[in-house]
């Protein structure tokens, strides 16, 4: 595959990628592209792996990991995570037309949105947030604990939406583009 850094054929990868490749096809039932890019990495692998555990491991479901993924890959333009997210979101019960109110930071529960709005916020500001969005975060029914898995999940996301961008990672998904919506949220 042509990308700038190089997506690892499972059947020749050897060594510790080998082994994180195997535990993600039996996991997921294929390995992605981004994990063949991070296989050139055992380590960043490793660590992207460790990081979703950790994620999933936290306060939120999975349907608002998804949504806060596709908030934060919006706001970091990156058609990957934006297109692998759209199909996970769905396997977790996102509608095509949440998934695109949720890129804009929107939502119809209103703690959703509010939810949304700090992670992008986040992303946006490189973690300058304001006391005032803190307060409007914990007032819509968030806590501290919120506040550090927030940031969590966008260092989490943010890693792939860079390793996305540095690669040029050829999308195996159902193509999403940043910016481009086909409802009217």
């Amino acid at each position: 595959m042509s990308t700038r850094i190089e997506t690892l054929n499972p059947d020749t990868t050897t060594g510790k990628s080998k082994e994180l490749f195997d535990a993600v096809q039996s996991k997921l039932g294929f390995i992605p592209n981004l994990i063949k890019v991070f296989g050139n990495s055992p380590a960043t692998l490793q660590s992207y792996l460790s990081l979703g555990e950790l994620t999933a491991s936290g306060n939120f479901s999975n349907k608002f990991r998804e949504q806060l993924a596709l908030a934060i890959a919006e706001e970091n333009k990156c058609n990957y995570c934006l297109s692998a997210h759209t199909a996970i979101g769905k396997m977790n019960g996102l509608s095509e037309e949440e998934a695109e109110e949720n890129r804009q930071g929107k939502a119809s529960k209103e703690k959703v949105k509010v939810g949304l709005q700090f992670a992008q916020s986040i992303t946006k500001n490189r973690g300058n947030v304001t006391s005032e969005e803190i307060k409007a975060f914990k007032e819509a029914g968030y806590n501290d604990s919120d506040v550090l898995e927030i940031v969590l999940n966008v260092v989490a996301n943010t890693l792939t939406n860079y390793v996305n961008h540095i690669a040029e990672t050829e999308i195996d998904f159902p193509k999403v583009e940043a910016g481009k919506y086909t409802l009217n949220a």
